[in-house]
């Protein structure tokens, strides 16, 4: 048996290779948008991917099984379950069904039909001479938790989320204690609330701590316990719906360096800048305007709620080694539109003399004594505001600032996350969309009680 799990740390993403090692045959099930690994991954083992699958049509992020499927020569297999509803897959595949069976040599994969975080969910149940051993579990079951029901819209939500009790109650009673749990993703994704920050569990752990697999549990109790933990819905969800079930894909294009004069030009076009500097380089000089989202996995998570789709972008970064990984990080959740990358970085502009604009650092001492003429925006998520936080702060979670920038008091703004990444990264934002008088505290709550500062509940 193979069973090889792969994680995409900035969107919280698990996909999966199985299949049978003596028969060098496998599946791909939810692959992301950038397939080379999968490919990589069966020549180094001498496999041939016979099949790509997906559990669902995804929300979170670009699918890529339509690619690899062409690239490997894959049959490429989806639920047949989304004929007239609101995202039906337009593009040729085979579907499949509640009880179909696939083999991969001594492996097969059952289909089970588990609607309720979407109509046409699909979980893959692994057996190994008939005997259950893993389910695939997609958005249907996570560890600790369960998928949001509120994709489709407001208009079915609580009759997706009966659906997905039925799911849990007659898909999972008959089966064993022992079957592993492999779902789609872990903790840090808006799929569900509550995720358990492991990558896998079993059905029998999942019956003792997931209180969605409570025996006891009414329907009522269940649906209002799932919309009661359901986090913050994405705008970019629903573009990644209709890009998943009908548009073809949009190549990784391939970087281009700008000198500072082209690069200005671009932006007068009406280019965005993502800066991918650290947040103290951002803080001392930045070109006006720019937003700051720091290299590394959680690029392109952040971007998706900072970052117009509709324009074209432009990096800076410290270096041109991590321009690459960028392109590909924003391409997951389906921003392609990279233009170009400063070449020379930031001293190069500055060499031509070119506009600068900060965002003043605050120590925690400096923001403890102005915190009566300042108005401190704390940009943490629900759960890290609720464990403690500055007294008479404003809590506006990061993901949302974009959406709920109205909000924002007028006159001075300070904003505050636990280390820094975030409060620059709203700063930055805040800045762009029209605020003038903006401050964020380098490295946060932290910092903050570090400094033996006072924090309230």
């Amino acid at each position: 048996m193979i069973l090889k799990q792969f994680e995409e740390k900035g969107l919280s993403h698990y996909s999966y290779a199985t299949g049978c090692s003596e028969i060098g045959q496998i599946a791909i099930i939810d692959p992301r948008y950038d397939v080379d690994l999968y490919l990589e991954f069966a020549e180094e083992n001498n496999l041939v991917i016979s099949h790509v699958f997906e559990t669902h049509i995804h929300a979170d992020y670009a699918s890529g099984a339509r690619y690899l499927a062409a690239r490997s020569g894959a049959e490429h297999v989806l639920s047949g379950y989304d004929k007239e509803e609101k995202y039906e897959v337009s593009f040729p595949h085979k579907e499949c069904f509640d009880g179909d069976l696939f083999k991969l040599g001594k492996v097969t994969l059952k289909v089970l039909h588990t609607p309720g975080h979407t109509p046409e969910h699909v979980s893959f149940l692994m057996l190994i001479d008939e005997e259950p051993k893993a389910l695939f579990s997609g958005d249907f079951i996570f560890v600790g938790s369960v998928g949001r029901p509120d994709l489709i819209g407001k208009e079915v939500t609580e009759s997706l989320a009966k659906q997905l009790y039925h799911s849990v109650s007659e898909k999972l009673k008959d089966l064993p204690d022992s079957l592993e749990i492999y779902p789609a993703h872990g903790s840090g994704s808006f799929c569900g609330g509550g995720v358990v920050d492991r990558p896998y569990s079993t059905l029998g752990q999942e019956r003792l701590s997931n209180p969605f697999l409570n025996p006891s549990i009414s329907e009522r109790e269940f649906v209002d316990l799932v919309l009661s933990r359901t986090p913050h819905l994405p705008d970019y969800y629903f573009r990644m719906k209709v890009y998943n079930s009908c548009s073809e894909r949009e190549q990784i294009r391939t970087p281009i360096p700008l000198d500072p004069l082209d690069f200005q030009k671009h932006i007068d076009k009406g280019g965005v800048v993502i800066d991918l500097r650290n947040q103290t380089a951002f803080s001392r000089g930045h070109i006006p305007g720019a937003i700051c989202i720091g290299a590394g996995e959680k690029l392109g998570f952040w971007a998706s709620s900072a970052v117009s789709y509709d324009c074209p972008i432009l990096l800076v970064t410290s270096t041109p080694l991590q321009v690459e990984e960028a392109i590909h990080s924003l391409a997951r959740i389906g921003l392609n539109r990279v233009e170009g990358y400063l070449e020379g970085g930031m001293e190069a502009w500055n060499k031509k003399e070119l506009p600068l604009d900060e965002i003043p650092e605050l120590t925690p001492q400096d923001l403890f004594k102005e915190k009566e003429v300042l108005h401190i925006i704390d940009v943490r998520s629900e759960g890290e505001w609720a464990g403690g936080h500055i007294a008479d702060a404003k809590h506006i979670p990061c993901s949302e600032l974009t959406k709920r920038i109205k909000e924002l008091p007028d006159g001075k703004i300070a904003f505050v996350c636990a280390g820094g990444y975030r409060s620059i990264l709203a700063a930055s934002v805040a800045k762009k969309l029209g605020r003038e008088i903006v401050f964020h505290l380098p490295g946060g709550v932290l910092a903050w009680r570090t400094a033996g500062l006072p924090l309230t509940i």
